[in-house]
């Protein structure tokens, strides 16, 4: 089965129609075709099957962006459905604002470290940062992404029980499909065969409990009894696995691999009792949910719960900075506080001042532009729009909040069976995928799990666009059941 698709789907909107000669001659131009061998020659794509750019083969290059769309090297415009990849909030159109703050940053201080020293961009952000978070919440680590953030809350949660006396403490617990990055650390926590099989034995022993996804568990459509089922499984593991030996249980808000998996109500708040009966550090991983994804600064604002560590990354800068961190418990820091422990991690960049600075403008324009307002009164859109699509004969669930969304792909919506193995790989990336490339919406298709359609559109998106989305995704979904069809 493949891994992802990211489908990077050019299309001749009507202000373009005219222009298809001169689309043709940029895709292959000198500057174009220089590009394309390149890239061949000399670029490694991230999770991307390389056999496929050979010869003949172009490797789509995005080359500028404007609002919610981008712009490929022959003038070709894209929606972009998914932010970049769930990074880029505020869209396309902030660039020179943002570039004026870094800009403002480098001509004062390019560079200084958050080793044993500070400088005033991080004691600002990391401020601002605490003030904006579930109130246990007030020290910042900072870091240079996703991976390293889940590695850096993993080494707090150990260091941590070490300096209350019980080193022993060394596992985890972590959901199926869930994705948590993938620097070995970080992957140990990642619930996805494809990205580990690799590279086992991991580094962190973590055992992995149900998803939250509720199409597929047998009490997932009884919201009390579900969570229960979640909750019980999650009890009976750390009885298994001994409540003494386990330091962690991380999870996201709403989880992204296997497609915006909703928990049920109340289930981050049995997640909340039962580390705390068991004397276990709870971390909301919301690389993808922090600022604004779920229409709140944080995904555990939005569900309503106060976890000991708090991960973040993409949001932060809206994706103009590669930056991120751990939002810190007061629990969690006093024994690095009061000399009973050194937090021994460090990272060269992280807290990098020009980030600070970028992370800071960025910010300033959600809460100018009231992003996060813009984002919750587009929830109540965004799943009637997407929920309309159901009346196709292969989508069989819509699930999601906030600017966060999946449609789970199905051979029988009545018995919900799956579409699996070649043919699972083959609708999603030669038919679904060709088609909403032809159509114009970059967006995610994914069967590391069951298939599912994955939209994330910027933030500063409005109604209309999920409007247009969801007639692009109407068409390529009934071209695909047609398909399907067709093939039995």
């Amino acid at each position: 089965m493949s891994k992802q698709s990211t489908t990077r789907t050019p299309r001749s909107e009507p202000s373009l129609s005219d222009h298809s000669a001169e689309r043709s001659e940029a895709s292959v131009s000198p500057a174009n075709q220089r590009l394309q061998r390149l890239a061949r020659e000399h670029l490694m794509l991230h999770f991307s099957d390389m056999a496929a750019y050979g010869e003949g083969n172009e490797v789509p290059l995005i080359v500028e962006g404007e609002g919610c769309r981008v712009t490929d090297a022959a003038g070709r415009r894209y929606i972009d459905g998914l932010s970049g990849l769930y990074c880029l909030n505020l869209g396309h159109s902030h660039g020179a604002e943002i570039g004026e703050a870094a800009a403002e940053q480098m001509a004062r201080l390019p560079f200084a470290s958050n080793w044993t020293v500070a400088h005033p961009p991080s004691i600002e952000l990391a401020t601002r940062l605490a003030e904006l978070a579930p109130s246990n919440l007030n020290r910042v680590f900072f870091t240079s992404g996703g991976s390293e953030s889940v590695e850096s809350a993993w080494k707090l949660a150990r260091q941590w029980h070490e300096a209350n006396g019980q080193p022993q403490r060394r596992k985890a617990i972590a959901r199926r499909d869930a994705y948590h990055g993938v620097t070995l650390g970080a992957l140990s926590f990642t619930g996805i065969p494809v990205c580990r099989t690799a590279f086992e034995p991991m580094a962190i022993p973590v055992t992995h409990v149900s998803s939250t996804n509720a199409y597929r568990h047998p009490r997932g459509d009884d919201p009390e009894g579900f969570r229960k089922a979640l909750l019980d499984e999650i009890e009976s593991e750390i009885e298994f696995q001994g409540p003494e030996t386990v330091a962690l249980i991380i999870a996201e808000p709403v989880q992204n691999a296997g497609g915006c998996l909703v928990p049920p109500p109340g289930y981050w708040q049995g997640l909340r009792e039962l580390c705390d009966r068991h004397g276990i550090l709870l971390c909301s991983d919301e690389v993808i949910c922090a600022f604004g994804r779920l229409g709140e600064w944080y995904g555990a604002q939005r569900l309503g719960y106060q976890p000991d560590l708090l991960t973040f990354a993409k949001g932060l800068t809206g994706a103009h900075f590669a930056m991120g961190g751990v939002m810190i418990s007061d629990k969690v820091a006093a024994p690095f506080l009061d000399g009973r422990a050194d937090y021994l991690n460090g990272l060269t960049f992280g807290g990098h001042p020009v980030g600070c600075a970028v992370a800071m403008k960025a910010l300033d324009i959600y809460e100018r532009d009231d992003v996060l307002g813009n984002v919750r009164s587009n929830e109540k859109v965004a799943e009637q729009q997407l929920a309309s699509l159901c009346d196709i004969p292969i989508v069989g669930d819509v699930r999601g909040m906030g600017h966060f969304w999946a449609l789970e792909i199905v051979r029988d919506a009545e018995t919900r069976e799956p579409f699996e193995g070649e043919v699972a790989e083959w609708l999603l990336k030669d038919v679904l995928s060709e088609k909403l490339w032809e159509e114009g919406l970059v967006c995610r298709l994914d069967d590391r799990a069951e298939p599912i359609v994955q939209i994330a559109p910027p933030l500063t998106a409005g109604p209309e666009l999920f409007e247009e989305i969801t007639q692009i995704l109407r068409r390529g979904l009934e071209h695909a059941a047609e398909r399907a069809g067709e093939r039995g």
